[in-house]
């Protein structure tokens, strides 16, 4: 099971009017693609309604949860736009790197030496100082709390409520997770922006590879990577998150984990 982040529009997420980049590169290159969910059923079976009624359910909820988070004696908060076309964000960090990100966050934090490497799949969950910092009463970070959804709000809390699906989420504000990318970014690497932004197309994952002398491409012979270099996978997923907050903070979409 994947993990991909989304920014955009809920109507566009809902109206399955969105491919993931490994849908898009399965259709540039004449491959076919089917989604399948955690409980092994196929994406697409899930009974359909129109955007138009998406985009109505959808606004009902925004209101309905802005209405409950509103705060007395301040304004309400403004509604972000809902439809069908607004551009959107993607890419795939991927659970190990997510994890990785988390990691060199809670090294930083409580002092400790970052891991050179993680295994491959790792449950970084069960890691103690990832585990440590999930429940550390004094350094709340969405990321660590099983956030799944950031909404378009400058302030920055964490709540949890019914999705429009009904099923229950971890939800926080884009207002949080800049913060929460900022001062990660202030512990770990002191980055400018423009590095930032590098590191989705320069770190990640190594290919399962290698070129020959004649040019060609081969898997042939290459030990399967079952260890991940832990900073070049953290840089990898905080850069997507990073894009996807800045791609958010400018249209005025949530973002989305998506898996």
């Amino acid at each position: 099971m994947g993990l991909d982040i989304y920014a955009g529009t809920l109507t566009r997420y809902y109206s399955h009017n969105w491919k993931t980049v490994v849908q898009q590169w399965a259709e540039e290159n004449g491959w076919g693609f089917q989604k399948i969910t955690p409980d092994g059923e196929a994406a697409d079976n899930e009974e359909e309604m129109s955007p138009a009624e998406i985009q109505a359910a959808v606004e009902n909820w925004r209101d309905q949860i802005l209405s409950a988070i509103s705060q007395p004696g301040q304004s309400p908060y403004t509604p972000w736009p809902e439809d069908n076309e607004k551009p959107y964000y993607t890419d795939k960090p991927d659970w190990d790197a997510f994890g990785a990100m988390l990691l060199v966050a809670a090294c930083h934090t409580y002092n400790e030496p970052v891991p050179s490497t993680v295994e491959k799949d790792w449950n970084f969950g069960e890691h103690p100082l990832v585990a440590r910092l999930a429940s550390d009463e004094e350094r709340v970070w969405s990321l660590f709390r099983g956030a799944t959804w950031w909404l378009p709000l400058p302030d920055s809390f964490l709540f949890q409520a019914p999705l429009p699906t009904d099923d229950q989420a971890m939800i926080a504000t884009l207002g949080g997770l800049r913060k929460e990318l900022e001062k990660l970014n202030q512990l770990a690497w002191q980055a400018d922006e423009n590095t930032i932004l590098d590191w989705a197309d320069t770190e990640g994952y190594p290919v399962d590879g290698a070129v020959g002398p004649n040019g060609q491409y081969s898997k042939a012979d290459i030990p399967e990577h079952t260890q991940y270099d832990t900073q070049s996978l953290a840089k990898f997923a905080f850069s997507m998150f990073w894009r996807a907050m800045r791609f958010a903070e400018e249209q005025q979409v949530p973002i989305l984990l998506d898996y």
